[in-house]
């Protein structure tokens, strides 16, 4: 039986494990790195523009913003490890955005609505050598149909805002999802196995 002790993270300033920085204020990503029993050192975010460039994928536009986060902080932190991420919610090559209000919250449900969409989170890594390592994982995600009532509760809730594509999965929105194929994490916000065996490689145990 697993005592209370033994359920705790360790924390990541104990003497046998480097410092660790999250770039990150997202508290869906601590929590998840709790999970995994990791406790950062310390939470820095790294205020960057995240607007899409013209033309830019996906993909491309997730493993852009989550290097700038992770050498932004990287910068200021030289003796740490420094762990950056960012997701982005894909229909095809359109990046939807993080909803900020009520309408964009509403647009992007009537989006997804009975819709495949992908969810894209590019993890970086930057160690004491000063070197960036990365992971990209794609989640598709598979949307019933939705009704104007669901959608208009969904956006009274207000759970939405704040959320890439309108949406948190650990949430009420998870009646929504028919399929998922992939990392459920990734869906949160990080992809728990690619993150961990990234900080297991840059020497910090989990």
């Amino acid at each position: 039986m697993t005592s209370p002790r033994d359920a705790l993270p360790i924390a990541s300033n104990s003497p046998d494990r480097p410092l660790l920085v999250l770039a990150s204020e997202s508290p869906r990503r601590k929590g998840l790195l709790a999970q995994a029993g990791v406790v950062p050192a310390e939470i820095r975010a790294a205020a960057i523009d995240e607007s899409p460039l013209k033309n830019e994928l996906p993909r491309v536009h997730a493993e852009r913003l989550a290097a700038a986060k992770a050498r932004k902080v990287a910068a200021e932190r030289t003796d740490a490890l420094v762990l950056a991420a960012d997701t982005v919610v894909a229909c095809g090559r359109r990046i939807l955005p993080k909803a900020e209000s009520d309408a964009e919250v509403r647009i992007c449900l009537e989006m997804l609505s009975g819709r495949s969409h992908q969810v894209i989170t590019a993890v970086a890594l930057i160690a004491s050598d000063g070197k960036l390592r990365t992971r990209t994982v794609l989640t598709r995600v598979q949307f019933r149909r939705l009704d104007g009532t669901e959608i208009a509760a969904y956006v009274d809730s207000k759970e939405g805002l704040g959320k890439a594509g309108g949406y948190a999965i650990q949430g009420r929105a998870e009646t929504f999802v028919r399929g998922l194929n992939g990392s459920y994490s990734n869906v949160v916000g990080l992809p728990l196995a690619e993150t961990v065996s990234l900080l297991r490689g840059n020497g910090y145990p989990c």
